[in-house]
């Protein structure tokens, strides 16, 4: 299974991009990770914030095909422990999906649009993180699903 992270924005911090690059080779024995990122929409007039969200969302649902599993990253979704994401992305894998996607909005949020698309709503914490901290926690948190699943030693 090929497992696709959608993020709207563009990491900045050398930090960030260096860290969540090492939980993605980390990945590689497990799955095969890629990011898109999607540029953000500079909102120019607040009247049109809902607007720009949808161009977002409409370039989001463009890199997603139609039978992939689509998990969106929501501070009203489901939060899991580790352990239960590690379930989570085992019970995907063995139910045949070729490719997972996780959407990380931008400082937007995401459209109607896209959470509609959402087979599964997944909440990290009810804080809210940056896009970029965000993409780094999820690297990070799949490899750490990827260590449950094969009874390998880093989870503890």
């Amino acid at each position: 299974m090929n497992i696709k992270i959608i993020a709207v924005g563009k990491i900045k911090e050398d930090y960030v991009k260096s860290a969540t690059n090492e939980y993605i080779k980390r990945l590689s024995p497990y799955f095969r990770l890629s990011i898109v990122e999607i540029p953000a929409e500079q909102i120019l007039d607040e009247s049109l914030a809902e607007k720009y969200k949808e161009i977002e969302g409409e370039k989001i649902l463009s890199s997603i095909k139609p039978d992939s599993y689509v998990i969106t990253l929501e501070i009203l979704g489901k939060m899991l422990s580790s352990t239960e994401l590690a379930e989570k992305l085992k019970e995907i894998t063995n139910s045949g999906v070729q490719e997972l996607v996780f959407v990380i909005g931008g400082a937007n949020g995401l459209h109607k649009k896209v959470f509609d698309r959402a087979n599964f709503k997944l909440s990290f914490s009810k804080l809210t993180f940056t896009h970029q901290l965000m993409r780094m926690i999820l690297t990070e948190q799949i490899y750490r699903a990827s260590k449950i699943n094969a009874h390998e030693p880093y989870h503890r």
